[in-house]
């Protein structure tokens, strides 16, 4: 079987035999792009020569391009997502285009890999009437012809909107034809949203079948955008010969490019056969290294110090905010689930243990040896500070849980909020004694939590502290409380106003709010214009300026959803909620308050800076003057 060394290997051979130049790996900390916390994709650091700028190494480029994703880490522990990884490409800037790069790619995956052709299938762009973008029946035609050459009859199945896919299901098809939703690529997303001057264009996924049984749950029938599990996207290539003109319409670009990405792990599960990313080998020897049959633990574990010893080697320290922050994340997940392991074979914990983690940044060190010169004493020199400022408290929760008579919601929030034990490992390692605990109720204890500091919110301080649930609010007499509140309800207007202007994929992320300022966090995959940060700016005064009313009520929360209010935390809210209404239509959100009750008070709202918080994560400051 291909080892991931000789899968990659292979990759850049094979493109290097076909006029490629092979170019290093970028850091992990994106140079010049401050769009983002860090490299998330291999085509990010080349995409001022997908715009024009000649590159050094000429029109066809080759490389394997080390990548991390902070939005999936809450999803590690399955078997199919990590937050490190690495993306094969190919790159054609204004050379070769659909006719050479598609049964290359599939040349490679049958038989320079030796995946079964009977096990891949294939997507390709609908269309978009509305913008005068033509169905790709290009590259149907091409598919069609590579399959027959496998001996396989593809048939193509017209799926448009990927949210029908289940009613659609697979009718014998072969090459799928979606929407933009699924194959359209541009920095900005579909092509709604993409800015003037923007290129983008359609793109084609293969996915390969493992085979399993299809789960119901998500929809009656299976297609590969099914979320089932029965399929995996390995490859895709982009076809960027579109940008957006000044009056909204689509035209070609001078060059036509090819930009392929195909994850390295994902292609190695596809050669081994088998759903479970992390049997492949580079997982696999970590997974094997760990004691106990937790495999949600191991996944965890394995990926996490993959991740951390890549982001310290490119010079990432601990910290709270930012980049620190989410190496910090990383280190301390694997300490809690480390010793999740090691409590589950009856090993005594120490607040200076360690060893097990240590080994593994071993392993990690020495796999990638002949790849990436990962620096091993600076790994360890961070991993052992960290582990010596959180392992104690972490041990001492745990002896706590151990002399606890019973653990009750209250006492597992005590545990939670003064040691960091999560709800897993109290009721793990809390075995009969926290048989009544539940994760429901658990939850409901937190958000109990936030709505009474909320509710403090609500009533006059004096020199005390002021918290929302946007975070803590410092104020020290009641005329910095009244500016508080003024500017907390200046981030509702700029949320709806971020939402009018850059559409309904902005999700608020987080806010802090203080006396002299406002910051609001929200989903985005890239920086903003000029002119869409004067957009924003403006539609949030004009709705100063209309004196909006701003009105609260108390519902339950299922009605609050049917009302189309908005809310976007993971969080549990309690049975109850607080909806605010701005003006009849302009803003409609769960929060727990308070607010003006004019907008007219507000003051004029100024966005004094815009920025990357991680990837796919933008930030907004702002005052009120």
């Amino acid at each position: 079987m291909l080892t991931s060394d000789e899968i990659r290997s292979r990759f850049l051979e094979y493109y290097r035999q076909r006029g490629h130049t092979e170019i290093p790996s970028a850091s992990l900390l994106p140079e010049g792009d401050v769009t983002t916390l860090f490299t998330g994709s291999g085509m990010q650091p080349l995409i001022k020569y997908f715009l024009g700028e000649p590159h050094p190494a000429g029109t066809r480029i080759v490389d394997s391009q080390k990548c991390f994703r902070s939005e999936d880490i809450d999803e590690v522990g399955d078997n199919r997502h990590t937050t490190f990884f690495e993306m094969l490409g190919n790159w054609s800037l204004g050379d070769y285009f659909k006719a050479e790069q598609l049964p290359w790619v599939f040349e490679f995956l049958t038989k320079e890999l030796g995946v079964d052709p009977s096990r891949l299938y294939v997507t390709v762009f609908a269309g978009e009437e509305k913008y005068g973008l033509p169905k790709d029946d290009e590259s149907v035609e091409i598919w069609r012809r590579i399959f027959r050459g496998a001996g396989i009859e593809a048939k193509p199945v017209h799926i448009g909107d990927p949210d029908r896919g289940g009613e659609v299901g697979m009718q014998g098809g072969r090459i799928f034809a979606y929407s933009s939703k699924k194959n359209w690529w541009s920095r900005a997303g579909p092509p709604e949203k993409m800015p003037a001057r923007e290129p983008g264009g359609p793109d084609s996924e293969i996915f390969y079948d493992f085979g399993t049984p299809h789960d119901p749950k998500y929809g009656p029938h299976c297609h590969p955008n099914c979320e089932c599990g029965r399929f995996m996207e390995i490859g895709n290539s982009v076809f960027m010969e579109y940008t957006k003109t000044d009056d909204g319409r689509f035209e070609k670009l001078p060059q036509q490019n090819v930009d392929f990405g195909g994850g390295l792990e994902r292609i190695s599960a596809a050669v081994t056969g088998n759903s479970d990313m992390f049997q492949i080998d580079t997982l696999k020897r970590l997974i094997d290294a760990l004691p106990g049959a937790d495999m949600r633990s191991k996944r965890i574990i394995a990926d996490h110090v993959r991740a951390a010893s890549f982001l310290i080697t490119d010079g990432v320290e601990p910290s709270n905010k930012d980049r620190g922050y989410m190496l910090r994340k990383l280190l301390r997940r694997s300490i809690v689930h480390s010793s999740m392991l090691e409590r589950s074979e009856n090993r005594a914990l120490s607040a200076s243990s360690g060893e097990t983690l240590e080994r593994c940044f071993g392993i990690v060190c020495d796999m990638y040896a002949g790849t990436y010169a990962l620096d091993r004493e600076r790994i360890l020199s961070v991993f052992r500070a960290e582990n010596q400022k959180f392992r104690n408290t972490f041990v001492n929760g745990m002896r706590r849980l151990d002399r606890l008579e019973a653990v009750d919601t209250d006492t597992a929030f005590t545990l939670y909020e003064s040691f960091g034990l999560p709800y897993e490992v109290i009721k793990e390692f809390g075995g009969v004694k926290a048989a009544s605990l539940t994760r429901e109720a658990f939850e409901g204890k937190l958000e109990a939590h936030r709505q009474l500091s909320r509710a403090g919110a609500e009533k006059k301080f004096g020199g005390h502290g002021l918290i929302l649930d946007t975070g803590e609010l410092k104020a020290k007499d009641e005329a910095e409380v009244e500016k508080v509140i003024r500017m907390h309800t200046a981030t509702h207007l700029l949320h709806a106003a971020l939402r009018q202007v850059l559409g309904d994929e902005v999700h608020q992320s987080g806010s802090d709010i203080t006396v002299e300022r406002l910051r609001f966090d929200f989903s985005y995959p890239r920086k903003l214009t000029d002119e869409e940060i004067r957009r924003v700016e403006e539609i949030a005064n004009d709705a100063v300026a209309r004196d909006l009313k701003v009105e609260c009520r108390e519902m339950p929360k299922a009605e609050a959803e049917k009302s189309g209010a908005l809310s976007f935390f993971k969080a549990k809210y309690g049975d109850t909620v607080k909806v605010y209404t701005i003006g009849d239509s302009f803003s409609k959100e769960f929060c727990g308050g308070p607010h003006v009750d004019h907008t007219g008070k507000i003051g004029r709202i100024k966005i004094t800076k815009e920025e990357a918080v991680a990837a796919g994560v933008r930030r907004i400051r702002a005052v009120v003057e």
